[in-house]
């Protein structure tokens, strides 16, 4: 029809994007209900346990269908297939429904047209080279934290996100739980004076290699779940376990794969540090080990003064703020104060001076109709990512750095900078 909107003209003018599906009629036309035609299609790469979480939240939104999963372990695979097209058949009230399409290649699910976004929850050493190519092939990004292995990947991700105009949620949920932004509304409010120190308690510094070799499962692509990995090593269970494992796998503990405790929950709890102190575009200057190979007691030195200190401590982990004339301290499903009152405190809707969500996974599907930046855009999910990798560097060499957030390099020392990228396969260099 002349003047009519295409499919992608239609989603960048707010409206919901389509998907290819057809549902009997009957199941059409009841109150809140869209068609799938009228909904935004979701494709998954990484079909793990860190995707269980995220597919119900994304599976049971209305806004939503997803039709098609990849993984490397055919296990896995076959149980996100399967758990997805029983669940849409108990909502269409059918006895079955086998419209889920399963890729071993996530390449080939990018090149699916019809999807229209991709969730990303694979190991971090995988991240950037999927993100980059899902945004060159017009999808729209949510990808779990730590958003990056190194600090190269990471600015490569925000900036093949900004070249293809990509929406681009980093899964840093606890930006859309209350006690969170609580936390950070008193902070910003001043309701505790000026902040003066942050103590964050999070695991450390991943570990190196000291795992044996074991023979992979058959259903599982070990060469492919390498990926990216110039260095390769063995199988071993530990790194990718079977669907029905009661562990999480242990590749974060591996500087081949991950960054430790500094990296797994750092990504959580110096984003909310990082949040507090309006610093989602920047980061610390300085970095100060402690000495004597210990792995805490690390401090971050922001130009203003204010130092963070990484302090793991036995339970719950916390970002701690301490300011001139209180403190605040928040978990998860924990938020404490001096004053005491400061946690009660009421905040009207136009007492915040930064954006604000209650539904993480809600507001990425928002962001994707309005083509507005999420709460965790990408360069937030980057930086967060920078401040908790500079830290396992500054561990690793046992000296003093100083960073500069801007040029996002250490100043006059050539073997840290060394340690911001690593080697990558030609095939999967970003």
């Amino acid at each position: 029809m002349a003047g009519s909107l295409n499919r992608r003209d239609f989603l960048k003018a707010g409206a919901v994007v389509s998907s290819f599906f057809i549902v009997p009629r009957r199941v059409l036309g009841g109150p809140g209900f869209l068609a799938p035609s009228d909904k935004i299609t979701l494709g998954f790469i990484g079909c793990g346990k860190q995707s269980v979480g995220l597919h119900k939240n994304f599976q049971q939104n209305p806004l939503t269908q997803v039709v098609a999963g990849s993984d490397v372990y055919a296990s896995k695979l076959d149980s996100f297939v399967k758990t997805n097209n029983e669940r849409y058949a108990q909502q269409l009230g059918e006895t079955a429904y086998k419209a889920t399409d399963a890729y071993p290649d996530f390449r080939e699910l990018l090149n699916r047209k019809d999807i229209d976004a991709v969730v990303i929850a694979t190991p971090d050493h995988w991240h950037a080279a999927m993100a980059v190519r899902a945004a060159e092939a017009g999808k729209d990004i949510y990808c779990e934290k730590p958003l990056s292995l190194t600090i190269p990947e990471g600015r490569a991700m925000v900036d093949a996100t900004r070249k293809h105009k990509r929406v681009f949620q980093t899964g840093s949920m606890q930006r859309s739980w209350k006690e969170f932004t609580q936390a950070v509304q008193l902070v910003r409010s001043g309701a505790i004076g000026p902040v003066k120190r942050i103590d964050i308690s999070v695991g450390g510094p991943p570990k190196d290699w000291d795992l044996q070799a074991e023979t992979p499962p058959a259903g599982l692509d070990w060469a492919f779940w390498m990926g990216p990995n110039e260095i390769e090593r063995p199988y071993n269970n530990g790194l990718a376990p079977a669907p029905d494992a009661s562990f999480w796998a242990k590749w974060r503990d591996y500087r081949e794969f991950g960054g430790g405790g500094m990296t797994d929950w750092g990504a959580h709890m110096f984003d909310i540090a990082q949040w507090g102190l309006d610093m989602d575009r920047s980061g610390p200057t300085e970095l100060i080990p402690p000495g004597g190979n210990k792995n805490e007691g690390l401090i971050y030195r922001y130009a203003n003064g204010v130092e963070m200190v990484h302090q793991p401590v036995a339970g719950k982990n916390y970002c701690r703020f301490i300011g001139t004339t209180g403190t605040v301290h928040v978990g998860r499903g924990d938020l404490q104060t001096t004053p005491a009152e400061l946690a009660s405190r009421v905040f009207k809707p136009e007492d915040y001076t930064f954006q604000t969500s209650t539904n993480h996974y809600q507001d990425f599907l928002t962001a994707i109709q309005t083509r507005k930046p999420p709460i965790c855009d990408v360069e937030v999910g980057h930086r967060t990512a920078s401040v908790c990798t500079i830290g396992n560097i500054a561990y690793q060499l046992q000296r003093p750095l100083r960073w500069d957030p801007v040029k996002e390099h250490f100043i006059g020392d050539k073997a840290a900078n060394k340690l911001l990228s690593r080697p990558m396969k030609k095939e999967w260099k970003v």
